[in-house]
């Protein structure tokens, strides 16, 4: 089982698109399949272990599904980096759970996200400050979320568990919004149906889910020590926003890991957009050095996570 120090070196993780911005948002915001393969190097290039990949439809930035959008980058960026590839299984709250799962299920990749619930998840807020938007699904979209739910039932998660983690050999991301999430993992735990090292995505921030208080990182680090003990996983930090760097810095601390990348934050400091992935990488990087604290390599975070290795996978 691996252990979990303040001596371990930390795991970069970054999320370079998502399915929550939209191209309104940021202009540097990775679209295309050329723009999701370059931002994705680059910020392996910069640090980042593990790049965490969600799929744009190239006509008009919409989050796709499509196996064959994702098959015109993610093969790309397997071939010119060493880092670990992580696929979504959240794609978006408007993709059915057989959507979510299709490129998944084709590439076998050493790892996925999962998130450990069903929830309230929204930006509808953002849609206010937005007066002319470049594309017509944008507007409906952010403000639909109001009235949406991303479901993940426990019979949903247990079905990813079995397809993915024991038919493919993939482990996951487990992405948790709130402290009941980690009481849902350690149900699957109990269960048996997951075993460690788990990888903790502690995530803040998002409307629908835990606050970005600092406290609350205290509250999900030793919620998750009572649960697995300090020894049977590993904690990682999502801030949303404006929250990302501080909540990162202050998670670090704590012994924890960290991601970054444009699905969590467009910003790179207040007020100013960041041109790329690779931004935020160098930035949490440099912050994590001046600590004292050493930037794990992909093939050390395989080690770290009891991953399958880049050679067994499919794509």
């Amino acid at each position: 089982m691996a252990t979990t120090t303040t001596q371990d070196k930390v795991i970069i993780s970054c999320a370079v698109t998502g399915s929550v911005h939209t191209p309104t948002m940021s202009e540097h915001l990775a679209l295309t399949p050329d723009q999701i393969a370059e931002q994705a190097i680059e910020a392996a290039e910069a640090g980042a272990a593990i790049l965490h990949l969600h799929a744009r439809d190239p006509k008009d930035g919409r989050p796709s599904a499509d196996p064959k959008i994702f098959d015109a980058f993610v093969p790309r960026i397997r071939d010119a980096t060493d880092a670990v590839i992580n696929i979504t299984t959240g794609g978006s709250t408007r993709m059915t759970l057989e959507e979510r799962l299709a490129y998944p299920l084709q590439a076998k990749p050493e790892m996925c996200s999962l998130n450990m619930g069903s929830m309230n998840f929204s930006i509808h807020p953002a849609a206010r400050r937005i007066a002319e938007w470049k594309h017509e699904w944008e507007k409906p979209y952010v403000e639909g979320m109001e009235d949406l739910i991303f479901r993940n039932t426990f019979r949903d998660i247990k079905h990813i568990l079995k397809v993915l983690g024991d038919d493919c050999g993939t482990r996951f991301e487990f992405e948790c919004y709130d402290v009941g999430h980690l009481y849902n993992l350690a149900h699957f735990v109990d269960e048996g149906l997951i075993t460690g090292p788990l990888f903790i995505q502690s995530i803040y921030g998002i409307l629908g889910g835990l606050g970005p208080d600092p406290e609350n990182l205290v509250v999900m680090r030793t919620t998750a020590d009572r649960l697995f003990g300090r020894d049977g996983y590993r904690f990682s930090i999502l801030g949303a926003g404006r929250h990302q760097m501080p909540l990162l810095t202050m998670g670090a601390v704590m012994g924890g890991n960290v991601r970054v990348g444009l699905e969590d934050s467009l910003y790179l400091a207040k007020g100013q957009l960041a041109k790329s992935c690779a931004e935020q990488v160098r930035k949490i990087r440099r912050i994590l050095e001046e600590l004292s604290l050493e930037i794990a390599t992909p093939d050390e975070a395989r080690a770290m996570l009891g991953l399958k290795g880049r050679d067994a996978v499919a794509f």
